[in-house]
């Protein structure tokens, strides 16, 4: 679960597993697997950002894992 903040400045906190795509319009927009969207004042770096931390707080192996061979 990653916090965002609605353009009316109200924070919420949304499943990151549900985030289909997020669009850098004027304004940042989630669209999530249910159909619904939110329109939210972080940038689509942070909302990558905040991915990618929520996941390594949660699954610390991943973080340390190596990569794959070919």
């Amino acid at each position: 679960m990653i916090l965002v903040t609605r353009l009316d400045g109200k924070q919420t906190v949304v499943n990151e597993d549900l985030i289909l795509m997020v669009e850098d319009t004027p304004d940042t927009v989630l669209t999530f697997s249910t159909g619904g969207h939110m329109v939210v004042k972080e940038s689509v770096n942070d909302i990558v950002n905040r991915t990618i931390a929520f996941r390594r707080r949660t699954h610390p192996a991943l973080a340390v894992m190596p990569p794959p061979e070919s």
